[in-house]
């Protein structure tokens, strides 16, 4: 098999084991029939009277699916937005199971194209508002999260309109800012996020699961956390927004309501009703990637899951990985080259701040590796991209070319003497299987690439100053280097693989 068969089978696999049914099964189940229980994970929820079920997000499908399978009977109603598209995405796919059946409880609105708040998340998310409105202390209201969520339940307070909001939403994402800070900005104008849906659903039991999309899994961040206490405030987005060069750029209405927002973020006791219980992560997936690379023959290494950063410095940080790892098949491991390598990593690693990252440690295990097996290093997280041009592209389709640029660059400089012969495949992939506004969920690259692409008139550079990454995947060689999936169902950020085997052993 090629090193890119290998990749795509690792990016399936991790992607099968964080599918909704199969996790939802693993974590939910209901038991008895007079006073039945809801199970999650050990934890009982005494189901008192009626049974209600809202979900957002882009896997909230198949769990809603999954979810309505187990309740039976005892579920009375359900709502949840999901993606423009995905109904019929998954029935061209074959995926029914991930389908609610034809008598389902569960009412389905489809919206947010492109992943953005439009009118139609808009209605669904009043829809979701009143139903949460409308419960007692004797039901029981089971929320469904997942990556997504943010975007397809869009409830600005008003007088903030949509537009508006998404306005100041997508200037902030041009200037770079980073997830977790246009999720602070969305929750501290919203409704129903920041804990918003909990306080509307109280005193009704709320028992949100959770498909995590987000670096650490915080419970306030993920889709904005519309069950979770926020443990941010006013203040924090005034700091985004000044950050930015945003604050005298603000609506009216946006202006209004910062002035009257409450200063501080909401109590604890205020979520006692609540109980927030993550099902599914990025390390999920790449443990299971790991398992498979390793089945493979691969001495495989996880980098890490909370990969983030502008996508420029994260493509040097895999080249100078990959570079160590050629050096180090070609016996030049402990070598002055190798040394320089691995001060610029430690380096690169400290400006990064990768939360939870240990280079020094993930190097001393990389020393341990030869060219007698094909290396793997995987990683997930979710990169930032800081728009100059007017292309179309994604996050990981623009790191896939950054990279094959980056290795082009190091194979240029040492033509005189290559660091041993090594095959080399890159892969970055979303596992929602949509990077940015493309069909695409992220591209394969090599070394080769860039001359490649000259050959065919391509400029990767020219590309990459206009951040125009999809076209160039889409012309070079017919789109062969295209990862397309296809909507999965299901959203943990991003997973990327980087496989090396020798070629010609000294």
């Amino acid at each position: 098999m090629s090193l890119r068969e290998h990749a795509l089978s690792l990016f399936r696999s991790a992607v099968g084991t964080v599918q909704p049914a199969p996790m939802l099964k693993r974590a939910v189940k209901l038991q008895g029939d007079g006073c039945p229980q809801l199970l999650v994970k050990g934890q009982a929820f005494p189901v008192k009277r009626d049974l209600y079920l809202v979900g957002f997000g882009k896997a909230v499908l198949g769990m809603a699916a999954a979810a309505e399978e187990i309740l039976g009977d005892h579920l009375v109603r359900g709502i949840i937005n999901v993606p423009l598209g995905i109904q019929e995405s998954l029935q061209r796919a074959g995926m029914q199971e991930m389908l609610l059946k034809p008598h389902s409880k569960i009412q389905v609105i489809e919206g947010a194209k492109n992943n953005l708040p439009d009118p139609e998340a808009l209605k669904g998310a009043a829809a979701i508002q009143e139903l949460a409105e409308g419960l007692t202390v004797d039901d029981l209201l089971l929320v469904l999260i997942s990556g997504g969520g943010s975007a397809l339940l869009p409830a600005p307070i008003l007088p903030i309109l949509l537009e508006e909001k998404e306005k100041l939403t997508k200037m902030l994402a041009s200037r770079g800012a980073a997830i977790q800070e246009l999720n602070i900005v969305r929750k501290t104008l919203s409704l129903l996020k920041g804990g918003g849906l909990a306080r509307l659903a109280y005193p009704a039991q709320v028992v949100s699961l959770i498909l995590s999309d987000v670096i650490g899994d915080p419970l306030d961040i993920i889709a904005s956390g519309p069950t979770a206490a926020s443990s941010h405030s006013v203040q924090d987005c005034l700091q985004i927004l000044a950050k930015y060069n945003l604050l005298h750029n603000l609506p009216k209405s946006v202006e209004t309501v910062l002035s009257s927002s409450p200063t501080k973020p909401a109590a604890l006791e205020d979520y006692s009703h609540v109980c927030n219980i993550i099902i599914g992560s990025n390390t999920l997936a790449l443990d299971e990637a790991k398992r498979q690379a390793e089945g493979l023959g691969y001495a495989t290494l996880i980098l890490s899951t909370a990969i983030c950063g502008e996508v420029g410095r994260i493509a040097t940080l895999y080249c100078q990985l990959i570079r160590l790892v050629c050096l180090g098949f070609a016996g030049l491991g402990e070598g002055p080259l190798s040394y320089e390598v691995r001060g610029n990593l430690l380096q690169l690693a400290a400006e990064l701040e990768i939360p939870g990252l240990n280079l020094a440690e993930f190097l001393q295990a990389l020393r341990g590796v030869g060219p007698e097996r094909p290396v793997c290093i995987l990683a997930g997280g979710e990169t930032t991209v800081q728009l100059q041009g007017t292309g179309k592209g994604g996050r990981n389709q623009e790191l896939s070319l950054r990279v094959a640029l980056g290795l082009h660059r190091a194979q240029a400089m040492e033509a005189s003497s290559p660091p041993g012969r090594c095959e080399i495949l890159f892969l970055s992939g979303g596992t929602d299987g949509q990077d940015g506004p493309t069909e695409a969920a992220g591209a394969f690259c090599s070394p080769e690439l860039v001359d490649k692409a000259l050959q065919e008139g391509l400029d990767v550079e020219a590309f990459l100053s206009n951040n125009d990454s999809y076209t160039f995947f889409s012309q070079f060689q017919g789109g062969h280097h295209l990862l397309v999936t296809g909507l999965t169902g299901t959203n943990v950020m991003d997973i990327q693989a980087i496989l090396i085997r020798a070629t010609d052993r000294p």
